[in-house]
């Protein structure tokens, strides 16, 4: 695979290395071809066939990164692609699939209906169906991300994976206990809001389960696959649950302290690390960051929530006397304070808001974490403050 798929960079990172108390090293698959590292499972299944993907074409179905890795490498390998994708997929996801010229095929609402259909057109077309996980060859490729690893880090004691369907973490262990030896421990993160490997592994078999929405989008399946669990099995230690606000935390983080833009997914093994686990082990950890791709909405609100938990942003609700001037001491205050306004809105006519008074509600930047208090101290005395340093958004 090499001129195709890049050996992405392993760096240490002191920041949360200090935070968790370990030396932390950070696998940058964001940096990878397309943006996630499933363009290397997508590529070393379509070489490995290359014969019959040239002959009869390649097709996959997915809304995101493998979509992106599948049209990509068969692009390079003088295949045609085609991706069914659901209608529901944003259009800057459809328009980078097609920018590396695969037939994009817009069908049904979620993945499932797209799944279905590719498979018929693979069963109708002789087309190769690339699966996003639950491939031999597909696995084998995200393992070259383990080989990477353990080349690279001869002493390491934990490699934390993301994981969704499981092709990336089962590659990933099968390499590193091959090559580094079974000292080495594999953990499993994901969502709270899909713990499919979890929950298989307390059934001892893949089960079906409810997922909710998560911001770690790219790892939110039903189930993991059958062949993979069998690989799961024999190479993970443990599997570790996050939650959204960890998930979060952990993507303004990796913006703010390693000017790295990092997806939901690819920020679980950080999420892990923060919410306290192997604390203070000093222990040698590797997180796999496993892709970039966040939408520029998604990266904003992470950004407001960041600055809001560390206290730099704070939205304030006021009830002002509604006569001139009593807006303006109001932001007097933040005036004096170096506050900076973001957004502020009236409001007269709302059932909860007294007569001959207004709600206000004012979003600002704070220069000083432990200004807050005092600005609020002095905002008490020229207004009713009703939900003092709440969080934006």
């Amino acid at each position: 695979m090499e001129g195709f798929v890049h050996r992405t960079p392993l760096v240490s990172s002191l920041s949360i290395s200090r935070l968790s108390g370990n030396s932390v090293y950070l696998k940058l698959e964001n940096l990878q071809k397309t943006g996630a590292f499933k363009v290397r499972g997508a590529f070393f299944k379509i070489y490995s066939e290359l014969d019959l993907c040239r002959k009869y074409g390649v097709v996959a179905a997915s809304s995101g990164n493998h979509a992106q890795g599948v049209a990509y490498s068969a692009s390079e390998l003088g295949v045609r692609a085609t991706i069914v994708m659901p209608e529901t997929t944003p259009p800057y996801k459809v328009n980078a699939t097609r920018s590396y010229g695969a037939e994009v095929v817009l069908h049904g609402s979620i993945y499932d209906e797209a799944y279905e259909k590719a498979i018929d057109i693979a069963n109708s077309t002789g087309a190769i169906f690339v699966h996003p996980f639950d491939d031999p060859y597909v696995i084998a490729g995200q393992g070259t991300i383990g080989v990477e690893i353990a080349l690279s880090i001869r002493d390491a004691d934990l490699v934390l994976v993301p994981v969704g369907g499981g092709g990336l973490i089962s590659g990933i262990g099968v390499a590193v206990k091959r090559m580094l030896g079974s000292r080495v421990k594999v953990v499993a993160v994901e969502p709270r809001n899909s713990p499919k490997l979890y929950e298989a592994f307390r059934y001892g078999k893949p089960v079906q389960v409810q997922v909710k929405p998560s911001i770690a989008d790219g790892v939110v399946t039903k189930s993991v696959g059958e062949l993979t669990y069998k690989l799961m099995s024999k190479v993970v230690d443990e599997v570790v649950l996050v939650g959204e606000d960890s998930i979060a935390r952990a993507m303004f983080l990796l913006m703010e302290r390693a000017k790295l833009i990092v997806e939901g997914a690819g920020a679980l093994p950080v999420a892990a690390l923060l919410e306290g686990y192997a604390a203070g082990a000093g222990k040698n950890i590797v997180a796999v960051i496993s892709g970039g791709n966040a939408d520029l909405t998604t990266i904003y609100r992470v950004i407001l929530k960041g600055l809001s938990v560390d206290g730099r942003v704070a939205k304030l609700t006021l009830i002002l006397d509604d006569v001139p001037g009593a807006l303006y001491r109001v932001l007097e205050v933040l005036t004096k304070y170096r506050c900076n306004i973001l957004d502020i809105r009236h409001d007269r006519v709302g059932i909860e808001v007294p007569a001959s008074k207004a709600l206000v509600e004012i979003v600002f930047e704070v220069p000083e974490k432990n200004l807050l208090s005092t600005v609020e101290k002095e905002l008490s005395q020229r207004a009713t403050l009703i939900t003092p340093s709440s969080q934006y958004p």
